[in-house]
């Protein structure tokens, strides 16, 4: 396939309008039954939130590189501003996000103990938002068509997405040329007429024909039915670990199978197949390409754990075309976050340590590979130039923060690489929540900077001795010696605190 649609989705602008929600997972320990009812008590330890909902779709774009505008209702709550601001961090644009204070925010807190999920519960409301809010959130959508490549409907039946909603989208959105691409709900899809092109899953295939789709002739005839029905463009039916099934006007279908090496988790694929398709329309794409990027995209995200999206570097290097493999192993906090979250999800435990690590050397390849061996995950935290600059002097870093990055994501001990501009890795210890917090030996667990958060979690700290003679002072202390630089890294590295050594 033509992977050069990656670089031409970058950029691209996409509206997403649905249902966007807080997904909450709250992890705790149970050692015992209530005295009031023959209950287990949850002793809880830690607590995340994630966007979801259409807020996974949001997530999804990004991660494509697309701009992104999200239309949708929220509560004048606590989660509704949490929802609010952590689409604002990403880059997304909130115009159409309609408050209503009558409303609350959808939240969805699962609780989980000993890597097993023993409730979910659902803070909501079902009925369909008033009618002043779906004016004004049409008006927004209107005022975001200008330049706009496609429009999501991300439809999860919490009442944002009304049949007089989709009318309206639909009309203004063909009035425009912009193409709306839906992820239907419910069993009428007559409601979502008008729309370019709607990707149920084969559950929701199977209930909106009343077909049963159990071989490849049973799924073209639930496609060709859904397109009677709905009058679109073109279908999209999702097979899970099968593949993807495209239906078009005056063509034949196109059965995709799956590409994924290895299926771990669907969770969220439906996301990843509805904002790829969308963002390859919006590239100017045809069905045909958009579909097989979203079924390259999908084979990425079923091989991770938990609800995840597909970066346009991880594709590529999933097409197996020429990639930097260490790049795609730098991350945001965001990512690092849903990262740690879904590992632990799974049960697997999440190590963190920190530092400038300017100069590698073999003191630090071996802090690394030990830290790594205490978990199945290491989360590195590495301080930005401004950072290294403000710890150890105006001479420091020698090597830069992207350069930095890039030679520790190379090694086979880091999983993940985080750049942080703080001057201790706080706010991103809080963030991440590891199981394990790694620092050298030359500290004591008192002086390590979060452990009081990692232990009020049910984590650890643990102390990995240095090498004896290896450090980024003293190689520069021995250039500086044979190659004349007097005034080298000897005079200024001396004066450093221990805690900004390495």
């Amino acid at each position: 396939m033509d992977l050069s649609l990656l670089d031409r989705i970058a950029g691209r602008r996409v509206l997403v309008v649905g249902d966007v929600m807080v997904d909450e997972f709250l992890w705790g320990e149970i050692e015992r039954i209530s005295p009031e009812a023959p209950v287990p008590v949850l002793d809880e330890r830690t607590r995340r939130t994630a966007l979801g909902g259409a807020g996974n779709v949001v997530a999804n774009l990004v991660a494509l590189g697309c701009r992104v505008g999200i239309g949708s209702v929220v509560g004048d709550d606590p989660s509704g501003r949490d929802l609010r601001a952590a689409l604002t961090g990403l880059g997304v644009d909130d115009h159409a996000l309609v408050t209503d204070s009558e409303r609350p925010t959808p939240v969805k807190t699962r609780v989980i103990a000993r890597h097993q999920q023993l409730v979910r519960i659902d803070r909501e409301e079902r009925r369909p938002v008033p009618e002043w809010a779906e004016a004004k959130l049409l008006e927004a959508v209107e005022g975001c068509l200008s330049g706009c490549g496609a429009v999501v409907l991300s439809d999860y039946g919490k009442g944002v997405v009304t049949d007089s909603l989709i009318a309206g989208i639909t009309r203004l959105a063909h009035r425009a040329g912009v193409p709306v691409v839906g992820d239907p709900k419910g069993r009428d899809y007559g409601r979502y007429r008008g729309v370019t092109l709607l990707t149920p899953n084969r559950k929701e295939a199977a209930e909106a024909t009343g077909l049963p789709l159990d071989s490849a002739e049973e799924v073209e005839a639930a496609g060709a039915r859904l397109m009677e029905i709905v009058g679109s463009e073109a279908m999209v039916v999702t097979l899970s670990e099968e593949g993807i099934a495209l239906f078009r006007r005056y063509a034949p279908p196109l059965m995709l199978p799956t590409r994924a090496r290895e299926v771990f988790d669907v969770t969220g694929a439906g996301d990843t197949v509805i904002a790829t398709l969308a963002a390859g329309l919006a590239a100017g794409a045809g069905l045909a390409a958009a579909a097989e990027l979203a079924n390259m995209a999908a084979g990425v995200v079923v091989g991770k754990v938990g609800t995840a999206a597909a970066t346009a570097e991880e594709i590529r290097a999933f097409a197996g075309a020429p990639t930097d493999s260490a790049a795609s192993k730098i991350c945001s906090v965001e990512e690092a976050v849903r990262i740690a979250t879904a590992l632990r999800a799974d049960g697997r435990r999440v190590v963190f340590t920190n530092g400038c690590f300017d100069l590698l050397h073999v003191g630090h390849i071996r802090y690394l590979q030990r830290a790594r061996a205490l978990g199945d995950c290491l989360i590195l935290g590495l301080n930005s130039d401004a950072s290294v600059r403000r710890l150890k002097g105006e001479k420091r870093p020698l090597i830069g923060e992207q350069d930095r990055a890039h030679v520790l994501a190379a090694l086979a001990c880091v999983d993940h690489v985080v750049l942080f501009d703080d001057d201790t890795p706080l706010e991103l210890i809080r963030a991440i929540r590891p199981d394990v917090l790694v620092k050298g030996g030359d500290y004591t667990r008192e002086g390590v900077v979060g452990h009081e958060i990692v232990e009020e979690g049910g984590g650890r700290v643990e102390l990995i001795p240095v090498v004896e003679g290896a450090s980024t002072s003293r190689i520069v202390e021995r250039i500086a010696e044979l190659y004349g630089g007097a005034e080298g890294g000897g005079a200024e590295s001396a004066e450093l605190p221990k805690a900004s050594r390495e």
